[in-house]
């Protein structure tokens, strides 16, 4: 996994997580990899992974089985797009608008363009 430095790694790899339970790799109430099983994996300390499970916890998107591992909660992909959609809406969206508005292109084209996805 290829770190960039504007956003911490734990966040990274937490993202990376969640990607792969939106796209279905990770099912619900499936066993993730072990905190020293990941963190040998990607090349990371165990005590990053650790964090990035706790934070993971925090957001109900895993949960501890204590002495058999992490799994996926059963609402993870619901929520993980909850979160996602909130975080589009709130930073990126509005970048988006402010740069149409100031190159002059017309809302219809994004139309067009979900249209098209």
């Amino acid at each position: 996994m290829d770190f960039n430095q504007n956003k911490p790694i734990y966040l990274q790899i937490a993202d990376s997580i969640c990607e792969k339970i939106l796209s279905g790799e990770y099912l619900p109430d499936e066993r993730i990899l072990s905190v020293r099983e990941l963190g040998i994996s990607l090349g990371v300390n165990p005590n990053t992974i650790a964090r990035v499970y706790d934070h993971l916890q925090g957001m109900e998107v895993i949960y501890n089985k204590r002495g058999i591992g992490y799994f996926v909660a059963p609402s993870a992909p619901e929520r993980i797009m909850e979160k996602q959609r909130e975080e589009f809406l709130r930073e990126e969206l509005p970048a988006v608008a402010r740069k149409m508005k100031l190159l002059g292109v017309p809302l219809e084209v994004l139309g067009e363009m979900m249209e098209r996805e």
